[in-house]
């Protein structure tokens, strides 16, 4: 009887909920980055913390109701992964159980956090802020393409980030004398479409987790139709991505799984500052580059993090 009750008597496992706009497949890469960090402060599946996952399959109306699934099964913390929508989800959704987020959005304008250093409320995580790197990335097409005058932007338009990204390519076009042309595209069969849609000389793509889970489809597309392109993350460039300038996925995933891990060793998310994404990297595919009839300035390739021949 005496090892029956001892076991009883075992606090029960504390449970994650992994809230994500993506599939299985698509997050296998950043899940174990997701993993590693829950590892670094002492938690591992299966062991000592167990984890729901609730895949929205980039379906973003799907979102509310997995969200307050996980609220129903009181979790301990929620992971809302996959950028702004399940962070905005996720809010609506509890005011007590911690949330950790990563976007690319300013959370303070957006209400998820009071400030940075002290968010205050029961949400904190990591914010890539890929908007102020939009502007950027326009400069670096015109400056490898300086007779464009038609930039094109693929977005998903299911996302909330998409109209904030849009303002600012939109300013960064103008004052670089370019027009704007936005392509919008939510499934397989409208990327395709968009690609026929408008005539344009360079392509900048949304840093979107549902295009990102079609790179291999969109770097064909632009190859098919010989668009020079810049891309928001590095998995890109290696399926032969003309250009990448962005934060690291992994590096944030880790990030995210860290803080989850803190909150379950018993911080409050009011307390853990909001990390900002400092480290952009900047990759350039030659190989991509050659096909197009590219050369790149030298200037340009010197700023480079990593050059793919």
């Amino acid at each position: 009887m005496w090892p029956l009750a001892t076991h009883a008597q075992q606090p029960a496992m504390p449970v994650i909920g992994y809230l994500t706009t993506g599939t299985p497949e698509s997050d296998v890469p950043f899940l174990a980055a997701f993993r590693e960090g829950l590892r670094v402060t002492g938690h591992t599946e299966g062991k000592n913390v167990a984890i729901e996952y609730r895949w929205a399959e980039f379906q973003m109306d799907r979102l509310p109701a997995l969200a307050d699934d996980l609220v129903r099964r009181q979790v301990a913390a929620i992971a809302a992964i996959g950028g702004t929508p399940p962070a905005l989800v996720a809010k609506a959704a509890t005011s007590i159980i911690p949330v950790v987020f990563y976007l690319g959005i300013d959370p303070i304008r957006f209400g998820l956090v009071a400030s940075l250093n002290r968010p205050g409320g029961n949400m904190t995580g990591v914010a890539a802020l890929q908007a102020e790197l939009v502007a950027k990335r326009v400069e670096l097409l015109h400056e490898l393409v300086p007779k464009a005058t038609v930039i094109a932007l693929l977005v998903n338009p299911t996302n909330r980030y998409t109209e904030t990204e849009t303002q600012v390519t939109q300013d960064g076009a103008r004052s670089l004398g370019l027009q704007l042309r936005v392509l919008n595209a939510s499934t397989a069969s409208e990327i395709d479409a968009a690609f026929t849609q408008v005539p344009a000389d360079v392509l900048l793509v949304s840093a979107d987790l549902f295009l990102l889970s079609r790179r291999e489809q969109i770097v064909a597309r632009a190859a098919e139709h010989a668009l020079p392109a810049i891309y928001a993350w590095h998995e890109y460039s290696t399926v032969g991505g003309l250009m990448c300038y962005g934060p690291s996925l992994f590096d944030a995933y880790r990030l995210v799984g860290v803080y989850v891990g803190k909150i379950l060793n018993g911080a409050r998310p009011a307390n853990i500052p909001v990390e900002q994404t400092t480290r952009v990297d900047f990759a350039i595919n030659m190989k991509t580059a050659k096909k197009l009839g590219l050369v790149f300035p030298i200037p340009l390739l010197g700023l480079a993090d990593e050059v793919i021949e």
